[in-house]
């Protein structure tokens, strides 16, 4: 049976790394940082490898291991002014104008959201999930979803300016 649970874990982990290193890199904005994090989500995955198989959406349940594991570095981040303050130092912005989407960097806009705002539009935008699936990943209610991704497309929209966030959205807000 060990063998089976095992040969399962691996299909998953094949399956869905690229996805969650994706992810984390998305939400983190640190190209360094997203593969430890999706290693790290997978592996607490193997380790309750019995009960996320059991469960109706076992990439969801992966997801939000991954958005817990982001939201707790981004919490240890914030702890630490000095980390904090390296952080965004490194990502200087460059868009010049909100009003030329060619000049504008998304990356930059995307960490200047909350985390779980940053989520939602993340989510929803970048990866297409539902609200719901989106809701799943997340631990939170369809409605939040909702309401977090309507206001962090306003303040994407206020960074970027509308035609940029229209091409980022794909013509849906």
């Amino acid at each position: 049976m060990k063998g089976q649970a095992a040969s399962e874990f691996h299909d998953f982990f094949e399956q869905h790394h690229a996805e969650l290193a994706r992810l984390a890199h998305l939400l983190t904005g640190e190209a360094d940082a997203a593969d430890d994090l999706a290693a790290d989500a997978l592996l607490a995955v193997w380790h309750r490898w019995d009960r996320v198989r059991a469960a109706d959406h076992p990439a969801a349940y992966a997801r939000g291991i991954l958005a817990n594991l982001v939201r707790g570095r981004i919490r240890s981040a914030v702890r630490e002014r000095r980390r904090v303050a390296l952080f965004w130092a490194r990502h200087p912005e460059h868009v010049a104008s909100p009003d030329v989407p060619v000049v504008v960097d998304v990356q930059e806009a995307l960490r200047r959201l909350p985390f779980r705002k940053r989520a939602c539009v993340v989510l929803r935008h970048a990866f297409d999930y539902s609200e719901r699936d989106t809701a799943l990943a997340l631990g939170v209610s369809v409605g939040t979803v909702k309401s977090q991704t309507s206001k962090g497309m306003a303040q994407l929209e206020q960074l970027l300016g509308a035609r940029a966030v229209a091409e980022l959205a794909g013509g849906k807000k």
